[in-house]
């Protein structure tokens, strides 16, 4: 017999659980669920006391445009999407693809002003010249106060132009998702692996979306965070909590190898505007592995390559060309319109890419994919001994791994958990120093279990030998 979902479990499971990525999509389904930031600058659904009852229908909508509780899994849309498409391939790693690529934008300044290749914003200029789309849904800088980023809409070039580059900061797209359901025409939208995925989940339940949303542009992404990560880089660089005004943060070096990026910060400084850059290095809190601002949702997806959308796009995190400190993108091409788009690009030199194949793609996200995929078991597994509810996944939970990599997933869930009630004292006791101390203090402690584990696996060689 199947148990009665009710909005309170419902809630308890995916919000107060941690597996929300704040995305908008039940702000989608129903007016009484507002999108609000919370103090973790972390964006997630609230209800007010007189908007708690949800009839039946509202209930299985808001379940199935959740990625954590819908039945439908990726695999599961990818298949609807894409599988009937003639010469389509698929790789368990990639997903669906009729096309991988390696490159750059040599058109325009396109590649200049994007994070890596320029692919994003290309793409979205190319669908809106041929008349496929009217508008894009992209983030773009905020007219609001409290916050720096937001989803917005754009319907012209130099609109789109607007949202180029990757802003690692919380965004929830229920405002323009309810307002192309206002305003008829053609549309498409960039995100990440979790926003793509609910997108799809929302148009299976929302006719409308599904005739209004014509291309799915994905990224990939190690990890989503907080808006107060944005404020702690600014905070270092001498910029105190609201006091930022905008930030780039993935700003080219000349001369530098491409994933050896800055940080651009402009804000109020003893009362005049300064703009300071800084390389993310040599900044506390830049090192992706550790996961510090970190929403904890990100760590129980398998979605590496973001399988739901139309074209997913990626930083070629690969020797062969990391050391162009211009950029380049992987891309990943499921939809026949895409690919034609890339083709003329091609034959017309506007673009500068190589054909590559599934491992050079796998290879150009190795560490994300062994974190995202092969370590989430043990994080299920985790769950499971702690008796916790989790979403059910494409792996299964699982204590099969090393005893260095369990530690290093144990560090991380600690600093992923830990940071944000520590970066909160620190704002209110005006105190940079309270967490830039505990936070190179974890960050010693996960670099001991990596030397350990360096050592034992040189043992083990030793001993085989």
């Amino acid at each position: 017999m199947t148990r009665r979902i009710t909005f309170n479990r419902l809630y308890k499971n995916i919000v107060e659980g941690g597996y929300d990525f704040g995305t908008g999509s039940w702000a989608v389904v129903t007016p009484k669920i507002k999108m609000k930031m919370n103090e973790n600058g972390e964006y997630h659904p609230f209800v007010s006391k007189e908007d708690e009852y949800f009839s039946e229908r509202e209930l299985k909508e808001l379940k199935e445009s959740c990625v954590s509780s819908s039945e439908k899994n990726e695999s599961d849309i990818a298949k609807m999407l894409f599988s009937d498409i003639p010469n389509m391939k698929y790789d368990q790693r990639l997903g669906y693809y009729l096309g991988l690529y390696a490159g750059h934008v040599n058109e325009g300044n396109f590649r200049n002003n994007g994070s890596s290749g320029g692919f994003g914003t290309w793409i979205f200029k190319e669908l809106l010249l041929r008349g496929n789309i009217d508008g894009v849904i992209h983030v773009t800088s905020s007219e609001e106060n409290d916050k720096l980023f937001g989803y917005n809409i754009s319907n012209t070039l130099d609109e789109i132009l607007s949202g180029s580059k990757t802003k690692y900061y919380p965004v929830e797209y229920s405002e323009v998702i309810n307002k192309i359901k206002e305003i008829p025409g053609k549309y498409a939208i960039i995100g990440l692996p979790s926003y793509i995925m609910e997108i799809r989940l929302l148009s299976e339940i929302d006719p409308v979306i599904k005739e209004r949303i014509k291309f799915c542009i994905g990224l990939v992404c190690g990890h989503q965070k907080s808006a107060n990560f944005a404020e702690f880089l600014a905070w270092q660089c001498g910029i105190e909590p609201g006091k930022l005004q905008s930030i780039d943060f993935r700003k080219k070096l000349s001369g530098s190898p491409a994933n050896e990026y800055a940080i651009e910060v402009t804000g109020v400084i003893n009362g005049e505007r300064h703009t300071i850059v800084r390389k993310m290095k040599d900044l506390v809190g830049g090192d992706w592995g550790q996961g510090p601002f970190k929403v904890s949702a990100s760590d129980f997806t398998d979605d590496v390559m973001n399988e739901t959308a139309d074209v997913t796009l990626g930083d070629a995190w690969l020797p062969e060309y990391t050391q162009d400190s211009s950029g380049n993108n992987i891309i990943v091409v499921r939809n026949p319109v895409i690919k034609s788009i890339i083709e003329c690009g091609i034959a017309s030199h506007r673009v500068s890419v190589d054909e590559v194949d599934e491992d050079t793609i796998y290879k150009s996200q190795e560490g994300h994919y062994k974190h995202t995929y092969n370590e989430l078991k043990y994080r299920l597994y985790k769950k499971e001994r702690a008796r916790q509810w989790h979403p059910k996944k494409r792996v299964n939970p699982s204590n099969n791994l090393s005893w260095s990599r369990k530690r290093i997933q144990d560090m991380r869930e600690r600093i992923c958990l830990k940071v944000p009630i520590i970066y909160v004292k620190a704002r209110k006791r005006h105190d940079l120093n309270y967490v830039m101390k505990r936070l190179k203090s974890m960050s010693k402690g996960y670099e001991r279990i990596y030397l350990i584990g360096a050592v034992i696996v040189k043992i083990k060689n030793l001993c085989k030998d």
